[in-house]
């Protein structure tokens, strides 16, 4: 098993005891019925923190993403969470990977991606925001997973674009999503060992 943790404000990996001092330690794993309504709490905290950011329309909007999708994700393994040391849910989040798995993904305008391979995505990426890295560690998991990573987010997420780009992210050009006519920058990761 490999344990992801950030220790001295680093992000390491380890597979085995780390005598360093862990501020902080947060493990992912699937989402659980028992979390639903947590997971439901963490995405009216990120629609409240995007509109306080200047992007009220990805979510707001639509009051997105609904219940029963999330139950879908659930029940399909596709939804996980992020723990505390705890054992608190404080992130959460949609990956799947595969071969063209993304629809939405199939036409790009004003770029390409750089490489039409397997990949993973992830989707519906939501936080509280209580401890420092959650969303970048949600993001490094899943890059971990697969290698090659895909995402998309709408082009008033300045917050997410900025992470996307610290991480090592490109931007890659223009999607669209089916429950809106906004678009959507679209980023990839891909080692391309």
């Amino acid at each position: 098993m490999i344990i992801f943790s950030y220790y001295n404000g680093m992000q390491g990996t380890t597979t085995g005891f780390c005598w360093c001092k862990i501020i902080n330690m947060m493990r992912i794993r699937h989402s659980e019925t028992g979390d639903l309504n947590r997971i439901m709490e963490l995405y009216s905290h990120a629609r409240d923190f995007m509109a306080e950011h200047g992007n009220p329309k990805q979510w707001g909007a639509t009051n997105w993403p609904p219940q029963a999708l999330i139950e879908k994700d659930i029940e399909d393994e596709k939804s996980y969470v992020c723990v505390n040391e705890n054992d608190a849910v404080i992130g959460t989040f949609y990956f799947t990977q595969g071969k063209d798995i993304e629809p939405t993904y199939r036409e790009i305008e004003e770029g390409e991606w750089a490489g039409d391979d397997t990949y993973g995505v992830v989707h519906r990426i939501a936080t509280d925001h209580s401890e420092r890295g959650i969303g970048m560690f949600c993001l490094e998991w899943a890059f971990s997973k697969c290698g090659h990573l895909r995402i998309d987010t709408h082009a008033d997420n300045t917050v997410m674009q900025s992470l996307l780009k610290k991480l090592g992210f490109t931007y890659c050009g223009i999607i669209y999503v089916r429950e809106d006519k906004d678009p959507r920058y679209a980023y990839e990761k891909y080692d391309r060992q």
